[in-house]
């Protein structure tokens, strides 16, 4: 029998209830698709399970320490506040089970079925439940399973440390705490736990923190973040081992720290091991993930790939519209692929980080000319509050066309800001267009559309 017209028992199989699997499987029923979907630890994925949700509703929590002493500057007498973690933890997880019976829910009703199992690819059209050894043979495979935090580079006592993982299961709030690690989820997490009272120390081995991000927002956030907490920049922890009832970081220079608690967050690996892809010929890349085509399809004509397993773009709006470009290709007979290079972003700092588009070292490599238009300015809460704070922001625009390809915001809001800015960038706005907006008056966000004269660098010195 070929293999057009051979029975299979579904129309596609998604092994992986993360962003993009969910998304994927309703938008493939929704064509019409047989499509049953496994997951063996709980659907809505790292997104929803343990990351970006519960991770940005601590960082609501943390952010309360600043509101109470500013509070002050306006007239408002507030007793001293007093943290719980118990009431956090557990109104945070009863959202978080609140939100994947949601999942659950919208998977069911679009006519998906999920199996609450691990499953493994046997060949290019069969997938085997391990809980149950049953096989299932499905036309289209999908992988959408992810990735996971890794403890790099290996130390000795590495074994005592968390990752991002662990902090949701932690009973309580460490009153001193190391974070190892200078990306999103490390710089994040410091700015939660100091925020929310812990003695944090962030250590990271470069010289900058957020390796790819502007540099001048780069060196915004490391003199904000000296202030907050213990940054030490340019080191390495060499070892762990328990002391004094505690855990002793022993550092590269010497130094040693002694913490109740240490947080690695120095990376994330695909999701790939004992998944079966040998079996089928799928060779990873050299960082474990699965190679793709622009439209998700791996160098087996039935198998498909979307979500960080990929390791294209490792953020989950990227994963939810790489699934429903997947589907809208493969089952509704529109073919879409996912545009990488142009992704707005935020980093739940505190202060907050907005970005869409180049920075400032790749936008003069790609297009030659650019003009910087910035400001960086005390927000106007600040003049009753007193806080000592900045905003910065940053616009890049090409000289030869006068279009923006670059906007890097630092402050309050940021993220909120730069989604609305990344629809007008991915729109190929010009400065011109926003020169012509009118400002909202008074708002941090004005400054984008009232910056008028060029910065002076040491770049437009040296070109003219």
């Amino acid at each position: 029998m070929s293999e057009t017209s051979e029975t299979f028992d579904v129309d596609l199989f998604v092994i992986g209830g993360g962003s993009g699997g969910v998304r994927a499987a309703r938008i493939a029923a929704g064509y019409g698709a047989r499509v049953t979907l496994a997951e063996e630890y709980r659907v809505g994925g790292t997104c929803v399970i343990r990351g970006c949700v519960p991770k940005k509703l601590m960082v609501y929590a943390g952010r309360f320490r600043d509101e109470f002493e500013d509070a002050a500057g306006f007239g408002w007498s507030v007793e001293t506040p007093r943290f719980d973690w118990s009431v956090l933890k557990r109104r945070r997880d009863a959202e978080i089970a609140r939100l994947e019976g949601v999942y659950d829910a919208n998977l069911t009703r679009a006519g998906v079925a999920v199996v609450p199992q691990r499953a493994v690819i046997e060949d290019p059209h069969t997938i085997r439940l391990v809980g149950t050894d049953e096989r299932v043979r499905a036309r289209v495979i999908l992988i959408a399973v992810g990735g996971h935090p890794v403890k790099e580079p290996v130390i000795p006592g590495a074994e005592l440390a968390i990752t991002s993982n662990g902090v949701f299961e932690l009973e309580s709030l460490p009153e001193r705490i190391l974070v190892v690690g200078g990306g999103y989820i490390a710089v994040e997490f410091a700015g939660v736990f100091a925020g929310l009272g812990s003695r944090t120390t962030l250590l990271h081995r470069g010289e900058r923190l957020l390796r790819g991000f502007d540099d001048e927002i780069r060196d915004a956030l490391g003199e904000a973040y000296a202030e907050r907490m213990d940054l030490r920049l340019g080191r390495t922890v060499q070892s762990l081992e328990r002391s004094e009832g505690a855990i002793r970081a022993v550092l590269d220079d010497g130094d040693s720290l002694l913490v109740d608690q240490v947080l690695v967050a120095t990376g994330r690996r695909p999701n790939v091991d004992g998944l079966g892809l040998e079996r089928v010929g799928i060779e990873t890349d050299g960082a474990g993930a699965i190679p793709v085509d622009a439209y998700s399809r791996t160098a087996v004509p039935s198998i498909y790939a979307v979500g960080d397993v990929t390791n294209r773009a490792n953020l989950t709006p990227i994963a939810i519209r790489e699934g429903h470009a997947f589907a809208d290709t493969v089952f509704g007979a529109r073919p879409a692929c996912v545009d990488h290079r142009l992704i707005p972003t935020a980093v739940f700092s505190t202060p907050e980080i907005g970005v869409v588009g180049h920075n400032e070292d790749v936008a003069r490599r790609l297009c030659g000319a650019i003009d910087v238009y910035k400001a960086s300015f005390r927000p106007m809460k600040a003049a009753l509050s007193g806080r000592d704070e900045r905003i910065l922001m940053k616009v890049l625009v090409e000289r030869a066309t006068d279009k923006v390809v670059g906007v890097h915001i630092f402050g309050h809001d940021a993220g909120e800001i730069i989604q609305a800015v990344g629809i007008a960038v991915t729109m190929g706005a010009t400065k011109a267009d926003f020169d012509r907006t009118i400002a909202v008056h008074p708002t941090a966000s004005e400054e984008l559309v009232t910056l008028r004269v060029p910065a002076v660098t040491k770049h437009s010195i040296a070109a003219g």
